[in-house]
């Protein structure tokens, strides 16, 4: 695997790093013990209260920033999509009872496109040097763990954006540990879902996956982001769960606006999309 801008960057803060350190070896007394005493920068509690969150929301904002960056990955190919929808052959663990299991067992194929299309898109990738049209899911199962494995079936890196939740959301085994990056903000994470999007590619999936392809349209439709291929995985589920041609129908959406999005049902489909859109070989 080839990553590009790896060589260490000039540190401004190593005196910063040094004082943390020189802290350390100051006797202890009363003065020294006391939170006060602790530099701000260091002071995880201080960080943590409530005046400091416009702190905390950019610190979310430039980490991930930075280090794309410096690794030189200039474009995305965002996977939306269920964790709860499991490999074939596995047994679909969130099924609260048999309608559920069995349609999550039908569902199951979605993984497998989802795996297959992000191996399309990492080849593409890979002939960029892994600048361009590099995998990135919300880091966790389901879509986004087979998102990740098809980019590692590729043998090319992928990013995953985790977010701090009850449930489902530990890194899965395929996100490259140097882009596993974890959020506490939802509002900063869907950011950098699409500040490098060139393509986005929403697979079935509940609450969160409607979110992202809904948030993702109106940043286009207003003109607040450039128009990429939005493609919708899964004719039978998609025309079943929303109805976008009602709301052209009723005139609060513009008639033009469904072609927004393509509905396709394979990779191959999908990939060719994106392939006519920036022309592709």
């Amino acid at each position: 695997m080839t990553l590009k801008g790896h060589s260490t960057p000039h540190n401004p803060l190593k005196g910063s790093r040094r004082d943390i350190e020189q802290v350390k070896t100051v006797p202890d007394t009363p003065q020294t013990l006391s939170p006060a005493y602790k530099l701000a920068f260091d002071d995880s509690d201080f960080l943590c209260r409530e005046e400091l969150r416009p702190v905390r929301l950019q610190l979310e904002l430039l980490k991930p920033e930075m280090l794309l960056e410096e690794a030189g990955i200039v474009s995305t190919t965002v996977l939306f999509g269920g964790a709860r929808i499991a490999e074939p052959g596995k047994d679909p663990w969130a099924a609260k009872n048999d309608i559920q299991r069995e349609n999550l067992k039908k569902s199951s194929r979605y993984y497998t496109e989802a795996r297959n299309f992000a191996r399309l898109a990492s080849q593409a990738s890979a002939k960029t040097n892994f600048s361009e049209y590099v995998v990135v899911t919300g880091g966790g199962p389901g879509v986004m763990e087979a998102g990740s494995r098809g980019a590692l079936d590729a043998g090319a890196p992928n990013i995953g954006l985790n977010i701090v939740l009850p449930h489902e959301q530990a890194p899965n085994e395929y996100v490259t540990p140097e882009f596993s990056f974890n959020f506490h903000y939802f509002a900063i994470r869907k950011m950098h879902f699409l500040m490098r999007a060139s393509s986005v590619a929403v697979f079935p999936g509940g609450f969160g996956t409607l979110d992202e392809f809904f948030e993702t349209l109106t940043l286009i439709q207003t003109g607040r982001m450039e128009r990429v291929p939005v493609l919708l995985f899964g004719k039978h589920f998609w025309e079943r769960v929303i109805n976008l041609e009602a709301l052209a129908e009723e005139g609060t959406i513009s008639p033009d606006d469904t072609d927004l999005f393509t509905i396709v049902d394979t990779a191959e489909e999908g990939w060719h999309v994106i392939s006519e859109f920036y022309g592709l070989s």
